[in-house]
């Protein structure tokens, strides 16, 4: 069908690293938002606070905040998250999920948290993933 808009637009975000090799959201034809995982990168493309969970899981948190307000979304439209934690430890999983937590407030909102053996970037410890629904 010629004319016809692709089903997933892909979002790039404006004040997040533009040399990352993925989109930061994807808006879905009709109202469904899938981001990717939000990393610890700053502006140009660094990770922060190398051994840091918390520290780290704060800038998850900004950058994913980011993601979903280029998608027209904030925390309380999102539906699902997953975290990621490069950690053998519990006590950084928690560290990690009080700080994502946190800022959810009381949107509770769907969790899995995962501990696993690396992430994508050097020094990254923390990732978060969400599904959203614009409104």
């Amino acid at each position: 069908m010629l004319g016809r808009m692709p089903p997933v637009s892909l979002l790039r975000t404006p004040g997040l690293a533009q040399d990352v090799p993925y989109a930061y959201a994807a808006l879905a034809e009709g109202s469904l938002v899938l981001t990717a995982g939000a990393c610890p990168l700053d502006e140009a493309g660094e990770v922060v606070a190398p051994g840091d969970v918390v520290a780290q899981a704060h800038r998850v948190v900004t950058n994913l905040v980011s993601a979903l307000a280029a998608a027209g979304c904030s925390l309380t439209d999102v539906a699902r998250t997953t975290v990621y934690v490069a950690t053998t430890d519990r006590a950084d999983l928690t560290a990690a999920w009080d700080v994502v937590s946190a800022a959810f407030g009381e949107h509770d909102v769907p969790s899995t948290l995962v501990g696993v053996t690396v992430l994508g970037w050097p020094d990254q410890l923390v990732e978060v993933e969400a599904v959203a629904v614009r409104p």
